[in-house]
């Protein structure tokens, strides 16, 4: 059997690496003449690490991982803090593996290297797959250059927009959730020392929230502003704002704030699009895989670990079914179809956590705080999502 991925992002590679890993021939087909992600922080919570654990890829994690200490609720006015969540250690010892983060385009590279360790030229660059047929034996790929490919199987592994997921489904039914977002980067050595550079950050706000962590080992600071608002709607990774806009949505905020808006190196925005889970992913001999099936909202932090799931589900169902592409296809859509809806609802669903009119008033900030972020009530809300394992989930179970 082989198969091919068309998509060369986290998702994609985490894949080809599982099914390589797995004994199984993979061929990748990415879009981009040059590979790269983009320059924003991605946090790997256990669910993922494990995955990437299993996958031998230990060393690269401690190498370009960071483990922070743990995350802290914070007053979007005064600043008055609380933490909610233990991780350094803690995180291992309750869900069985760190909690890390990485800039994105680290975690990328490791992966893409790992993958060519696996099979050196099975990344193939500049292939847009603009179609493909299945005749019940193979897949073929058409791309935009005129050739073809053939494989087995096809895993559409191509994003948000994905290509092959309106191929085989249709239009999209997506809508705006009245959220755009700000993301940058900020250089360690323009904060001062009031700024927490060892753990993840959230600040809550009546109609906004931001989400702070370290890369790099604490060299830079991963800022994400989420906002209320209707007056961005494009959902692009790449789109330029200024500090000026990103400043005016965050007005009256604590001076902690403000100085990481003024150190930001580039802010990026971008609309919060939420799309229901599909019904179905997988039609014959080609399925879906991470944004492309299931895109989640970032408010639980879970799109990236979605699809490296994904990945390791993957490859265990065809190695339950190597001889018959469709049963292994089906079964690993039923193993992860519930799951993964669950995380884009309650990703959905967080925003009327992280942003509450409760916030506007001191009175009503510390009765909002007690209640949605006692120990107990993050314990319950977290454990089911980190301690998910997909080395050992049983197969065609949600």
């Amino acid at each position: 059997m082989n198969v091919a991925i068309v998509g060369g992002g986290i998702g994609g590679l985490a894949a080809a690496l599982a099914l390589l890993r797995k004994g199984f021939d993979v061929e990748v087909y990415e879009q981009s003449k040059v590979l790269k992600e983009v320059g924003a922080g991605v946090q790997l919570t256990p669910n993922g690490a494990k995955v990437l654990l299993a996958l031998g890829l230990a060393d690269e994690l401690e190498q370009h991982g960071t483990a922070t200490t743990g995350k802290m609720a914070s007053l979007w006015d005064t600043g008055q803090s609380k933490q909610f969540m233990q991780l350094g250690a803690n995180a291992t010892d309750q869900y069985g593996a760190p909690y890390l983060t990485f800039h994105r385009a680290d975690l990328h590279e490791l992966l893409l290297r790992a993958v060519l360790r696996e099979k050196p030229g099975a990344v193939h660059l500049n292939k847009s797959c603009i179609g493909f047929k299945d005749d019940g034996k193979s897949v073929t790929l058409n791309f935009d250059d005129g050739q073809t490919a053939s494989a087995s199987a096809m895993i559409g592994a191509d994003g948000v927009h994905s290509r092959i997921r309106q191929a085989l489904f249709g239009k999209d039914r997506a809508s705006f959730t009245g959220c755009m977002a700000w993301r940058g980067l900020i250089p360690a050595e323009r904060l001062g020392p009031t700024i927490n550079l060892k753990g993840g950050g959230m600040w809550l706000g009546p109609a906004a929230h931001i989400v702070t962590y370290p890369i790099r080992k604490g060299a830079m600071l991963n800022f994400i502003g989420m906002v209320d608002s209707d007056g961005w709607t494009l959902e692009s990774w790449n789109a330029e704002g200024s500090l000026d806009e990103c400043r005016a949505d965050f007005v009256g905020w604590h001076p902690d704030v403000q100085q990481m808006i003024e150190n930001i190196e580039i802010p990026y925005k971008w609309a919060l699009i939420v799309r229901e889970p599909l019904d179905r992913w997988s039609v014959g001999r080609v399925s879906l895989l991470g944004d492309a099936c299931h895109s989640t909202l970032p408010f639980l932090s879970q799109g990236a670990n979605m699809a490296i799931e994904d990945s390791l589900v993957l490859a265990r169902c065809f190695e339950a079914h190597p001889e018959n592409v469709e049963q292994a296809l089906q079964l690993y859509e039923n193993t992860r179809r519930e799951r993964t809806a669950k995380i884009v609802r309650s990703s959905a669903a967080q925003v009327t956590r992280v942003h509450s009119p409760e916030l506007a008033n001191p009175e009503g900030s510390a009765q909002y705080v007690a209640r949605e972020w006692s120990n107990k009530e993050v314990g319950d809300r977290y454990q089911w999502i980190y301690g998910y394992d997909a080395r050992t989930a049983p197969l065609g179970a949600p």
